[in-house]
């Protein structure tokens, strides 16, 4: 712990704590707009700037790390001078259209432009005037509401390493996407959306025509059906100001009713599926021989990175579709058979996590094993949120309901879906019951030294080892894979 003075206020914090988390621990909002708790620190906007008390040197809140002693000023009129300066640069390269964006009321420029009461600026409009990319069907990036604060960079390097967006020019002239100026499209680029999760403004953002959703709900001879993923019922509750961590599967259940859903599925029920799919295809491949070891297909972006990156290990792919298919599947094929539906005559819809997942939805025609294209439409966490606001539903104090029956109850096992890793262990529980017919207790996952977020353990099925190897964040796969190819 060391000692420092923050507005004249004697406080003590974590020696290596960043002024501006540790501003954030006192209650005092410091401003920013490069930075997100997901990545390192890289202070290129400025705006996080605090003054070394008792001089005119200035410091960034957001990569300063504290040390004994150390004394800052985080508000004063020289301060706030500064930081309005710095956002009325950057919206003066920035476009005037913030009604048609559609991540308007959720954009963290839009936000700081009003805390600061930005009505005039001093600096004339220069543009960049770029064509958008629209070369995919599920991102879209639009460098002219590119501010250049290099998150999309960061994450899809330093974090996905998949290198599919760069920094081109210098100075005023710098343009961030793919290299050379290519679309993403032709990019490396596996459609996983975490350069649109985490970009402040509407320069990369998801697209999908929410009008067409009505318009097809309305839609007399179509029946619809919807489904949600694990993720889904944890990670909405935060667009509505609940308490992070906090399960919403009930008023989501309710909230797509109220929407204008006829029918309310839950992908846990094509969790427990693909388990038992994963699960069997394991003690097939290590009884009957196969390549090994086995990888979860679920994950679409997983699937597209390995398409590009790992062609010798594609036979390690599972067979077995992800839940969201099966789901679609399951619901065009089994269900339709029992209502008495046409396949082409259901509407099928799932909520998901990534955008990579409406890719899947159309990648090919083995997503439509039901005659007609399993899953019709895709939307995110982030999507569902902005439906349920437009249809007047008050989220945070709706009753809870039930999804519907046959295709909606799940196990434990289709629930820990929802975490890093739980694809594979639920997997590995399912072959460990088939083979022993007894359930598995506890994995005791240890943390590989060397390398982050990476997990392994190791399940003795009936004499056989079994080795599990857990990966989180695409990043941290390569490691694992030249593990893997050494062994």
């Amino acid at each position: 712990m060391v000692h420092i003075s923050i507005n004249g206020k004697d406080v003590e914090v974590a020696e290596g704590t960043s002024i501006l988390e540790a501003a954030k621990q006192q209650n005092i909002k410091i401003p920013s707009l490069c930075y997100n708790p997901d990545l390192p620190a890289w202070a290129s906007c400025g705006i996080c700037i605090v003054r070394l008390e008792g001089t005119a040197k200035m410091l960034r809140a957001c990569s300063t790390k504290v040390y004994e002693g150390l004394k800052i000023v985080t508000h004063d009129p020289e301060i706030t001078k500064a930081r309005r300066t710095v956002l009325e640069l950057i919206l003066s390269n920035h476009p005037d259209d913030c009604l048609n964006c559609n991540r308007s009321g959720n954009c963290e420029l839009q936000t700081l432009a009003a805390e600061f009461g930005l009505r005039d600026l001093r600096f004339k409009k220069m543009l960049k005037d770029q064509p958008t990319d629209d070369s995919y069907e599920e991102i879209v990036l639009d460098r002219n509401k590119c501010i250049n604060c290099g998150r999309c960079v960061e994450v899809c390097q330093n974090m996905q390493n998949v290198w599919a967006m760069e920094y081109s020019g210098r100075g005023g002239k710098t343009l961030i996407g793919p290299v050379s100026g290519v679309t993403l499209k032709d990019s490396p680029c596996v459609k996983c959306g975490q350069c649109a999760a985490h970009c402040p403004t509407g320069a990369i953002t998801t697209r999908n025509p929410l009008e067409k959703l009505f318009d097809y709900l309305a839609d007399p001879n179509l029946t619809s059906a919807v489904q949600i993923a694990p993720s889904v019922r944890v990670a909405l509750g935060e667009e509505f100001g609940l308490p992070q961590g906090t399960i919403t599967t009930g008023k989501i259940y309710t909230a797509l009713r109220m929407i204008g859903f006829k029918y309310i599925f839950d992908t846990n029920f094509a969790a427990d599926l693909t388990i038992m799919e994963e699960g069997t295809e394991l003690v097939s491949r290590l009884t009957k021989g196969g390549a090994l070891p086995l990888f979860t297909s679920c994950c679409p972006g997983w699937v597209d990175y390995a398409e590009k990156n790992y062609h010798d290990l594609l036979p390690n792919l599972s067979t077995a579709k992800s839940p969201q298919q099966m789901q679609g599947a399951v619901t065009k094929t089994y269900w339709a058979e029992k209502v008495g539906v046409p396949a082409d005559k259901i509407f099928s819809v799932s909520i998901m996590p990534c955008t990579a997942k409406a890719y899947e939805a159309r990648r090919d025609d083995n997503m439509k094993s039901s005659g007609a294209q399993d899953v019709d439409m895709v939307f995110t966490t982030r999507e569902l949120a902005a439906i349920i606001k437009m249809s007047g539903i008050d989220f945070a104090n709706l009753a809870e309901s039930e999804a519907d029956n046959p295709i909606g109850p799940y196990s434990g096992a289709g629930t820990i879906f929802g975490v890093t890793g739980g694809v594979m262990e639920a997997a590995v529980r399912t072959a460990h019951a088939l083979v022993t017919g007894k359930e598995l207790g506890n994995v005791n996952y240890t943390p590989v030294r060397g390398l982050d977020a990476v997990k392994t353990a190791e399940v003795d099925l009936n004499g056989t080892k079994i080795r599990l190897a857990v990966v989180h964040q695409l990043g941290n796969v390569d490691a694992v894979v030249q593990e893997i190819r050494k062994a």
